[in-house]
């Protein structure tokens, strides 16, 4: 499964990341962070870098929610 011996040769360049690729990988990383709890509309108002950064630490957006969620209930009795 490696790399090969293509990206070795001297002159040659990694692959260029196209704009769909991108796209696709932000649509699948703003559909995990919902699936985590956080709410969708907050989600699509993030910034793509801001939502990248909270993907790679998914114990610590669950335990913001839960701090959050903890915070909420006595104000709701």
């Amino acid at each position: 499964m490696g790399t090969g011996r293509t990206l070795h040769k001297n002159p040659r360049t990694r692959p260029i990341k196209t704009p769909s690729e991108k796209a696709r990988r932000t649509k699948a990383q703003r559909a995990r962070l919902v699936k985590l709890g956080m709410d969708e509309a907050e989600v699509a108002k993030m910034q793509p870098e801001d939502v990248r950064k909270k993907v790679m630490h998914p114990a610590e957006v669950k335990k913001a929610l839960a701090k959050k969620a903890a915070a909420a209930a006595p104000a709701a009795e």
